[in-house]
């Protein structure tokens, strides 16, 4: 077998470096923004309990647990005597199964579930969770969930143990919640309006006059004249054909149409628990004057030991001493030039030298003045 040199291969992977990074960017499709009305997925929950922890399962005074626990056994066909002793849980949990069933999910397929405790166990790792019902909005099951946990996470605790001051602990991720792959068994499908009437609709993923009608005119014009329709910024109609095999390959070339490039909404997303700001390459700002300056309140406080004369009845006294500092540095005053590209909006805000948590009272106070051109969503 002939190697090509090391030199060569160098030389061929730069060539195919360069053409790959030629080739023109795949055009935006409507299956990037815009989906089929009725195809989505549903949400299933159930109730169910968890067995098999090694004693870090419900407390013994939870009633919910022991209830359930009593419920199930039932239904194997034990039933426990009125004065029999109490039920030890500590290898049970009370949890809540969530799902999400996928469109066109048939009987028979497996989807994941997760699994969280909404009781007192401390973990639920290693546990095993016994049959379950999903139920949907309507009440009804569709789908079964039972399968061994895996949970992301660990946990230690050392000292000696029963010390009633003991507190070392050392814990790795969540041990309450944890996932199952497969672990749901789909009973019934969900019917879908996909194939009924002459028509199909399109949802955007977001409201928007020209979007809609970009794709109204792009699948009229690969498809003819009035097959689309835009009903309003967020619905487009579509005429289908009847058949299901014909429909099925009509909506899978539609998703794949291309869409000319349209302009964005402006819009800055602020996250005001973690200080994030995000923003579009749509956003402009105009020319506009800032000044910001910060309060600082600095408290320092030293121990202070007050000791009796010799040969007193005094005692020995403890006490703080506070010493409390204002400073306050002014702000001076900033000129925003205008900035019609998102590199001269952040350089401009750059330019302001503030943190991110200031950041966020200065952009509100500039969309209030009427300088940003740009949507704030504070999420």
């Amino acid at each position: 077998m002939n190697f090509l040199p090391l030199s060569r291969r160098i030389a061929y992977l730069a060539a195919l470096a360069m053409l790959t990074l030629a080739l023109p960017a795949q055009a935006l499709r409507i299956k990037e923004v815009a989906a089929v009305q009725g195809v989505r997925n549903n949400q299933l929950s159930g109730y169910g309990l968890v067995v098999g922890l090694d004693g870090t399962g419900d407390k013994s005074g939870m009633p919910i647990t022991g209830q359930a626990m009593q419920n199930y056994l039932q239904q194997m066909g034990i039933s426990l005597p009125p004065g029999a002793a109490a039920l030890k849980l500590d290898n049970v949990a009370t949890v809540v199964v969530t799902a999400q069933l996928p469109p066109f999910a048939q009987p028979g397929q497996v989807i994941d579930v997760t699994v969280s405790s909404i009781g007192s166990a401390k973990s639920i790792k290693g546990g095993t969770l016994i049959a379950t019902p999903l139920r949907g909005a309507d009440g009804e099951i569709y789908a079964m969930a039972q399968g061994n946990l895996v949970v992301a996470g660990a946990g230690a605790t050392g000292g000696r143990a029963n010390t009633a001051g003991d507190r070392s602990s050392v814990q790795v991720n969540h041990l309450s919640a944890g996932r199952i792959p497969g672990g749901a068994l789909v009973e019934r499908s969900v019917p879908t309006p996909l194939h009924e009437g002459d028509t199909i609709t399109l949802g955007l993923n977001a409201s928007d006059f020209q979007t809609a009608r970009t794709v109204a005119q792009a699948i009229n014009a690969r498809r003819g004249p009035g097959t689309a329709e835009a009903l309003d910024a967020r619905t487009v109609r579509v005429q289908a054909p009847p058949d299901a095999h014909a429909r099925v390959n009509f909506i899978a070339d539609l998703e794949e149409l291309p869409l000319p490039e349209t302009p964005r909404a402006a819009k800055v997303v602020i996250n005001a628990r973690t200080g994030s700001i995000v923003l579009n390459q749509a956003v402009t700002l105009g020319p506009c004057a800032i000044a910001h300056g910060n309060l600082s309140v600095i408290i320092n406080e030293t121990p202070v030991i007050s000791q009796p004369n010799p040969l007193s009845r005094g005692q020995t006294v403890s006490a703080v001493k506070s010493d409390i500092a204002i400073q306050y540095d002014g702000g001076k005053v900033v000129n925003m030039p205008a900035s019609p590209l998102l590199s001269d909006v952040v350089r401009a805000l750059n330019s302001l030298g503030v943190t991110p948590q200031d950041l966020l009272a200065i952009l509100q106070a500039i969309k209030a003045a009427g300088a940003l051109n740009a949507e704030l969503e504070v999420i």
